[in-house]
């Protein structure tokens, strides 16, 4: 490059950097900002050509590739206003050894405040050669997929002896392709290492427990990539370095807590190992610090769930260290600790009474500390065992419904409660009673688990015992006559009575046949009882025999003993009525209920003793037929050995001529017998017998 005033070549020899040559240039990672510190040519001493005549004195060369078509700027800014930056872009697509011409070039002197050069939208310079006062050239419109070479050269001249970094950041409407801005290359953030430095501007820190230490920087790679898949770390000495990717640390070495160190990603495309992107770096600065550790001692807390006298504690809850990226192990004495042997396996589930156990805490750089975890119980959840009584159920006096939640079992507040059958229930949480307002039971035990506010609980039993029913030993079913009325009594002793009827007094009067019921309480309990007023069972007169004047009742039913009567007023005690005049009369009887008679209609026929049948006209027959309107009127003759030889029914008009089979019978003494049924509701059959003689003179 030529300036104005060229006073002589800087250096004869130089140390040269890779980056420095167009055929090694640096890839630019999208549209990140840039910060660099040229020094040096590098291994060629490039044609540069345009506005820069005097060739490479600082020099670094960068390649970029189109990712979105647009306008393409940027701003080159020293970090001290005494640098002098020139620089050129070639192609699009150009190569290195045949750059031809720059599209873009800029040679001004523009040493002092506002040093600043490179594209802008407002200049429409395509080139600026030395001893311009014009930093800044025209804009590029660029096409997704070009590629561009842009190369920076720090002249040191006169008027111009600072080698200074500078910082690049791109603008205009197009982007630059980038493997750090597609979310199918990198899924995830990376994970810078280390800690944020008390100043956040200072590079991260990454404790060490001594220095120098030796470090194995690959410990670091995991962590950093944070599950993205095909990229590669490397760790450098210098920020120049990891934007190359020159002079990697390639195994452990010794670190110092006074040097910085720096970390570069690129991607490696498994497909395609020329692609542009691969190219593209990321890098981090960190430093080592001096990391003795402290252990925090702690207290934390469990259950001493039923009494039981030991808790399970979660160790891993004690804030025994504060930071990250340590391992910690838990021993149950410093003998083991100290040994490293019998570390505790489930320290998340450590089932222990009081007391203490032992954390080693330890850093990947092997600091390591010791604390003391207090193992505590809560406060024990209190509660107290307790009684409930319920009434016996109506249905089933074995069981009773109990409400479980009307009992107090602690005095503690906030608390919740669960109801269980049986302790193991309980104590599993399993078969919880979910209607503890109504739980149906015989007698026996339920369990309430009381539970705080820490989770732990306590156990309490409730005695559960039914309230036998009490009824009234006076209260009887009676029998009463259909037409009378009775008084039903409960007794005396009751908290309160309840009648069917609707009365809430000891006793009800006027009481018809019917069914009855009473509910009897008892304190808080209740009882029904039911009670029956029957009807007294009538009498039955089940037949009435009827010899010559003689009347005999005969009777079942009712309650014994009976009494009869033919006229409704004057009673016996005897069934046998004698000396019955002839013609129609009425029976009654009555049992032991005294209530209104059965009664019984009947007749004692006109007696015949004696028929002559010659034909005269004058007892030649025997005439019943004064019966014929009684139901079944069955009249039949016996001779004397009991064998019948007529019967005088309907067809005869019940009249007997002393025939048999069409023929006069012998003279003698025959028996007869009439039977019928009086008409009424126990339709009674009735016998009346007699004997005649037939004198006959055929």
């Amino acid at each position: 490059m030529k300036k104005t005033l060229l006073l002589f070549l800087l250096l004869l020899s130089q140390v040269y950097f890779s980056q420095a040559d167009c055929s090694t240039a640096l890839s630019v990672c999208g549209n990140s900002s840039i910060t660099y510190s040229p020094t040096g040519i590098g291994n060629v001493n490039e044609t540069l050509g345009g506005c820069l005549t005097t060739g490479e004195h600082n020099s670094i060369w960068y390649k970029l590739t189109i990712a979105t078509s647009g306008t393409l700027t940027f701003d080159l800014v020293p970090n001290d206003p005494g640098a002098d930056y020139d620089w050129a872009i070639y192609g699009p697509n150009a190569t290195c050894g045949n750059l031809g011409s720059p599209i873009r070039c800029n040679a001004a002197t523009v040493i002092g405040v506002g040093a600043n050069t490179g594209l802008n939208m407002t200049s429409t310079l395509t080139s600026a050669a030395g001893g311009s006062t014009t930093p800044y050239c025209m804009y590029m419109d660029v096409i997704a997929g070009q590629t561009y070479y842009l190369y920076i050269d720090n002249w040191v001249g006169a008027g111009s002896t600072t080698v200074a970094p500078f910082s690049l950041t791109w603008g205009g409407t197009a982007t630059l392709a980038s493997p750090f801005t597609d979310p199918l290359l990198q899924p995830h953030p990376f994970t810078p290492p280390g800690t944020p430095a008390a100043n956040p501007n200072d590079p991260r820190e990454i404790l060490i427990c001594a220095s120098p230490a030796v470090f194995d920087f690959s410990t670091l790679t995991a962590g950093i990539l944070n599950g993205n898949p095909n990229f590669v770390i490397t760790y450098h000495t210098s920020q120049n370095d990891a934007l190359s990717g020159a002079n990697p640390i390639l195994v452990p070495q010794l670190v110092y807590t006074t040097m910085t160190y720096y970390y570069s990603i690129h991607y490696l495309d498994p497909a395609n190992p020329n692609n542009p992107i691969n190219f593209c770096r990321q890098t981090g600065a960190f430093k080592f610090k001096i990391g003795g550790i402290t252990g925090n001692n702690a207290t934390i807390y469990a259950c001493n769930n039923y009494k039981s006298g030991k808790g399970t504690f979660d160790l891993t809850t004690a804030n025994v260290f504060t930071g990250s990226s340590v391992t910690i192990k838990y021993y149950q004495t410093m003998a083991d600790l100290n040994a490293g042997t019998s570390p505790i396996t489930t320290p998340n589930q450590y089932l222990s009474a009081e007391g203490v156990v032992y954390a080693s805490i330890k850093t990947s750089q092997g600091c390591s500390a010791v604390a003391v975890i207090t193992l505590k119980f809560y406060p024990e959840v209190i509660v107290n065992d307790v009684s409930l009584r319920a009434c016996a159920s109506e249905d089933n006096p074995k069981m009773a419904s109990f409400n479980l939640t009307t009992v107090s079992v602690t005095t503690q507040t906030s608390v919740t409660k669960k109801y269980y059958a049986s302790v193991a229930n309980a104590i599993n949480g399993t078969n919880e009673i979910l209607t503890p307002l109504a739980y149906i039971s015989a007698e026996g035990a339920a369990y309430v688990k009381v539970i705080d506010g820490n989770g732990c609980y306590g156990i309490a039993k409730i005695t559960l015992s039914i309230i036998p029913a009490v009824y009234s030993s006076v209260l009887k079913d009676k029998t009463i006559c259909i037409e009378d009325k009775t008084t039903l009594d409960a007794g005396s002793g009751f908290d309160g009575y309840e009648w069917s009827t609707g009365a809430t007094t000891q006793s009800i009067s006027n009481v018809s046949v019917g069914t009855y019921w009473v509910k009897l309480k008892s304190g808080e309990c209740i009882a029904t009882q039911t009670v029956k007023v029957h009807a007294a069972e009538e009498p039955v007169v089940v037949s009435i025999d009827i010899s010559n004047t003689t009347v005999t009742i005969n009777v079942t039913g009712g309650t014994s003993p009976y009494k009869y009567s033919m006229d409704n007023i004057n009673w016996q005690d005897s069934n046998v009525f004698t000396n019955i005049k002839r013609g129609d009369h009425t029976i009654y009887v009555k049992d032991a209920y005294n209530c209104e008679p059965v009664d019984v209609a009947i007749v004692v026929p006109n007696l015949i003793n004696a028929i002559t049948p010659n034909g005269d006209g004058i007892n030649d027959v025997i005439d019943y037929s004064a019966l014929a309107g009684k139901q079944n009127l069955v009249f039949n003759i016996y001779d004397r050995y009991g064998n019948k030889i007529f019967q005088a029914d309907k067809f005869n008009n019940y009249k007997w001529d002393g025939t048999a089979g069409n023929k006069p019978v012998s003279t003698g003494n025959y028996w007869y017998s009439i039977t019928w049924n009086e008409p009424g509701k126990q339709n009674t059959p009735v016998k009346y017998t007699g004997w005649v003689m037939v004198k006959n003179r055929k």
